[in-house]
C-alpha cells in the first residue's frame, strides 16, 4: 500500500528510532495522525525543547541542561572520592535506581569498538584523565556493559589508569554477558555493584 509523501516521510523518520521497525513506525505514525492535534504538538514541542536545552555536563558528560553541570555533579552530598565510569547516560539512571552508589559518574559516551569506528579519540578518556588531575579521586569503578565492547573499554581504562595511584575496580558479574545495564533489574545490578572487584593484570 502506498501512502502520501507526507505520511511516508513520517513513517520513515519514526523507523530510524532505535527498536522501531517498519510496522511499529507505521502504527506510531497512524496513532499520531489519529490523535488530537494538541497531543502531536506537545510531543513535537517536547522533542524541540529537549534538543535545544539538553546538552552534556562539562564535568561528567551525563545529560544536563543549558551546558551546566548535571544535578549529580552539583550535589554536595555526593562523594567525590568515588567515580563510576559508564558507557552512556542510560547507565547512570540504571545505577541510580539501585541506591547503592553515592559517588559521581563519568560517561564515556560509547564503548571501544574499532570495527564500528569508535576508538579512544571518540570516547571521553582524555576528560577522565583530566578530572583525575584536579579532583581527589580515590577509586574508579568501571561499570561498562558485560559484552566484548564493554570489556575492551574496561581494559583500556585500566591501562590508562595503571600508572596512577588510584584504586580501579570493576562491578562484579551477576549481569548476563552480552546484556545492557539499562535493561538490568535493580536487584541484579545492585548485587553486581556491591560485589565489584579489583582490576588486576591476568
Amino acid at each position: 500500500m502506498s501512502y502520501s509523501s507526507t505520511v511516508q516521510e513520517l513513517i520513515d523518520q519514526l523507523g530510524k528510532l532505535p527498536g522501531i521497525g517498519p510496522k511499529s513506525a507505521q502504527r506510531i505514525a497512524f496513532y499520531l495522525l489519529k490523535s488530537p492535534s494538541e497531543e502531536a504538538i506537545r510531543l513535537a514541542k517536547a522533542i524541540s525543547e529537549a534538543k535545544s536545552r539538553v546538552s552534556y555536563c562539562p564535568r561528567c558528560f551525563n545529560f544536563s541542561e543549558y551546558g551546566r553541570e548535571c544535578e549529580i555533579c552539583r550535589d554536595p552530598k555526593r562523594d567525590h572520592r568515588f567515580v563510576c565510569v559508564v558507557e552512556d547516560a542510560q547507565d547512570v539512571e540504571a545505577i541510580e535506581r539501585t541506591r547503592q552508589f553515592s559517588g559521581r559518574y563519568h560517561v564515556m559516551q560509547g564503548a571501544f569498538s574499532p570495527i564500528d569506528g569508535v576508538g579512544v579519540d571518540q570516547l571521553r578518556f582524555k576528560e577522565l584523565l583530566g578530572r583525575l588531575n584536579v579532583e581527589s579521586v580515590e577509586e574508579i569503578i568501571i561499570a561498562t556493559n558485560p559484552n566484548l565492547e564493554g570489556e575492551a573499554t574496561a581494559a583500556l581504562i585500566h591501562k590508562y589508569l595503571q600508572p596512577l595511584d588510584i584504586r580501579v575496580t570493576r562491578i562484579a558479574s551477576g549481569l548476563p554477558v552480552g546484556g545492557d545495564l539499562e535493561y538490568a533489574d535493580e536487584l541484579t545490578l545492585g548485587r553486581a555493584f556491591e560485589g565489584r572487584r579489583e582490576v588486576v593484570e591476568e
